[in-house]
């Protein structure tokens, strides 16, 4: 049986006039499988269909292979993060 690869989150930008509620700042980087209780829940909402895309051996379109960038949520902070299939 093949072991699911890795996830990073990488918060790679901030669009937004407010600082993340949650406290994160650009460059903060997260293990999806052991870390991802730390991320904002509103930014992981967004970020799940793009994990369970890239895991399962799906691409996102008009993204580099392995990867996803989104945006959180909350309009006021913007944060983009981006998602990184890593493989070992």
């Amino acid at each position: 049986m093949s072991r699911r690869p890795k996830i990073r989150l990488t918060l790679i930008d901030r669009k937004g006039p407010c600082g993340c509620h949650r406290g994160h700042k650009v460059g903060d980087s997260f293990d999806f499988d052991t870390e991802r209780g730390k991320l904002c829940p509103m930014a992981m909402h967004v970020a799940f269909p793009y994990i369970d895309i890239l895991r399962y051996g799906g691409n996102i379109p008009n993204q580099p292979e392995g990867t996803a960038v989104f945006c959180c949520p909350d309009v006021d902070t913007i944060n983009v993060f981006k998602i990184e299939k890593v493989e070992d």
